[in-house]
C-alpha cells in the first residue's frame, strides 16, 4: 500500500504529539512503551502509553476502508520509516521516559504484532525478524540439554 505524503504527515504529528507528553526539562522519568494501534475500518491511528491512555490521534486517509491483507505488514513498514526520521533528528533521544522504551505496533485486540522500535541507554536497536530468527529452536535445543543432564 503507498501511502501519500498527507498521511505520512498525519502520522508524524500523531508520534510528535504523543511524545510531547514525555518532553521533559526535569529529572522525571516515565516509565512506559508507546503502542500504536492502527484501524483499517476508519484509517485511525491512536496511540497509546501502557495504561491505555490515549496520547494521540489521527486518521490516516489512505487506511481508510483498507481491506488488504498485508495491512499490517504494509503499516509497520510505514510506522517504522515515521520512527526511524524522528530517531534522526533527535526528538526519540529528548524524552522523559527511562530507557529501555519500546514502540509497539498493536491491534484491534491490542495484541502486539511486532517491535518496530527499541529505544536503549547503549544504542538504538531497530528490531527485525533476522534478529530473533532460529530462536526458538535455539532455546527448544538449550531446554533438551538441560532436561537430559
Amino acid at each position: 500500500m503507498k501511502l501519500s505524503a498527507q498521511s505520512y504527515s498525519s502520522i508524524l504529528g500523531a508520534l510528535k504529539k504523543a511524545l510531547g507528553r514525555y518532553q521533559s526539562d526535569t529529572d522525571a522519568l516515565f516509565v512506559t512503551d508507546i503502542h500504536l494501534q492502527p484501524l483499517s475500518e476508519s484509517g485511525e491511528l491512536v496511540v497509546y502509553d501502557d495504561d491505555e491512555q490515549v496520547l494521540a490521534r489521527t486518521t490516516v486517509q489512505d487506511w481508510v476502508d483498507c481491506v488488504a491483507e498485508d495491512f499490517y505488514v504494509s503499516v509497520e513498514l510505514h510506522l517504522k520509516q515515521a520512527l526511524e526520521e524522528l530517531r534522526k533528528e533527535g526528538t526519540l533521544d529528548r524524552l522523559g521516559i527511562m530507557k529501555p522504551y519500546s514502540f509497539v505496533l498493536i491491534d484491534d485486540d491490542k495484541e502486539t504484532v511486532a517491535d518496530l522500535l527499541l529505544m536503549d541507554d547503549e544504542e538504538t536497536m531497530l528490531l527485525n525478524d533476522e534478529l530473533l530468527k532460529g530462536l526458538d529452536e535455539e532455546l527448544d535445543a538449550f531446554l533438551k540439554e538441560l532436561l537430559e543432564k
